[in-house]
């Protein structure tokens, strides 16, 4: 079905980083192939953090709770930024990792591909 265009849109987004204190911005965190938590999670963080308190602080926030979490072998976590594979500087901040605002980091994890292999 084609789709005609009415025009441009524009409007003030109310989600702007420009919107959020000094410093902080929002980051999407997905886990490929564990569909238990189905979509990827936003987190508000300072542009400033090591991109390792990912890791250590926020993932087990979420990702504790399914099975396999525990078992990810962190130094061979396959990560992309924005839907392209990077290697993340651990020591290095969101901001210096190349992380914008509403930026989408997704990590796959060879070798664990869900609940009994089902991507769940």
């Amino acid at each position: 079905m084609p789709i005609r265009s009415i025009g441009k849109y524009v409007f003030d987004h109310m989600d702007s980083i420009d919107k959020y204190p000094d410093g902080i911005q929002l980051i999407n965190i997905g886990w490929d192939h564990h569909l238990m938590i189905e979509a990827p999670i936003c987190f508000p963080v300072p542009q400033d953090m090591p991109f390792g308190d990912i890791i250590e602080n926020l993932m087990p926030v979420s990702y504790d709770q399914h099975p396999e979490f525990e078992k990810i072998n962190w130094d061979e976590v396959e990560w992309l930024r924005d839907d392209e594979p990077f290697t993340p500087d651990m020591d290095a901040s969101i901001k210096d990792n190349g992380i914008v605002h509403k930026g989408v980091i997704r990590f796959r994890t060879p070798g664990l591909n869900g609940i009994q292999g089902t991507g769940s």
